[in-house]
């Protein structure tokens, strides 16, 4: 047996399918297809010369052979990362602070996994948040070097370079007691009930054109600064709340969650300055925001 013929991927595979115990679990978690999990594997014992997972109808078990050399899987996998830390150490991410500019929304629901990420492997590494409203906040504090980065709706301009992370959705929050059956608005429900959106044309800028382009003229009885006030108003009857999925959550008791009779979203992502010199403290941080999954958005009901 040549052991350099041996392949991390399907170490990889190795570790996947003993940590989920099937085939098809790990490749879901390695974003891969179940072939290739497989492929890896019957590789592996091919190469090893010994069976290291009994299949069957509940999935997939170590062999008492398979236990032993998944250590070994393991022991190499501690390996890889001392190396990768110790080249990290030499580049300069033994610290460092990443300040970063983001939305009330992004700093709840997206920010806090890629944090968690990071400092999985660079607990050293500081954050420093702010909050911000408005989309020209984000750009005045970019350009002034307030902050390194923004993490919010992404902004445009030559100076800057973006990173897409996901489309926040536009939504329509409505009480039950408004009797509509579908979780599919259509443009006349829109006229039948008050309006609300919000007050920072970061958020409502967007809505307000897709409602100008509808057949006919329709206003916004209530501009609400933030976006728990505009879900208790909703939740008491008030109106329909027009705003994303991200500011919507937590959506309260008994309100409704819908789909709007247009398509809207915002993209979100990471914007930085093009020219600017950047610590590897932000690259790090970029990594583990490219790393993170599919956020789970707020479903109709």
């Amino acid at each position: 047996m040549n052991i350099w013929k041996l392949k991390l991927s399907q170490l990889r595979a190795l570790l996947a399918v003993a940590k989920y115990g099937n085939f098809s679990e790990a490749a879901l978690q390695l974003d891969v297809t179940q072939s290739t999990i497989s492929h890896a594997i019957a590789t592996l014992e091919d190469e090893l010369g010994v069976v290291l997972f009994l299949r069957g109808r509940h999935g997939a078990q170590l062999t008492p052979v398979g236990e032993r050399i998944l250590n070994h899987a393991q022991q190499i996998k501690g390996l890889l990362e001392s190396m990768m830390l110790a080249a990290d150490d030499e580049r300069g991410l033994k610290g460092g602070t990443v300040r970063i500019a983001t939305f009330r929304s992004i700093a709840t629901h997206v920010l806090p996994e890629a944090i968690a990420r990071l400092h999985q492997l660079y607990p050293t590494i500081q954050i420093s948040l702010i909050e911000l409203d408005e989309l020209y906040q984000l750009r005045q504090a970019l350009n002034q070097g307030q902050v390194d980065i923004c993490v919010a709706e992404m902004l445009n301009g030559d100076e800057f370079e973006a990173i897409h992370i996901l489309d926040d959705d536009y939504i329509a929050l409505l009480p039950p007691q408004y009797g509509l059956r579908d979780a599919q608005l259509t443009k006349e429900d829109l006229y039948k009930y008050p309006l609300i959106t919000s007050s920072h044309d970061s958020c409502s800028g967007r809505m307000r054109d897709c409602l100008k382009e509808l057949d006919k003229p329709l206003e916004v009885t209530y501009r609400i600064r933030h976006d728990s006030s505009m879900a208790s108003m909703v939740q008491q009857g008030l109106g329909i709340a027009l705003m994303t999925e991200l500011s919507a959550k937590p959506v309260p008791e008994g309100v409704r969650v819908c789909r709007l009779p247009f398509p809207a979203s915002r993209p979100i992502g990471a914007t930085l300055l093009k020219d600017a010199l950047h610590s590897p403290a932000i690259y790090a941080f970029l990594d583990a925001l490219r790393e993170m999954g599919e956020f789970s958005a707020a479903q109709a009901i």
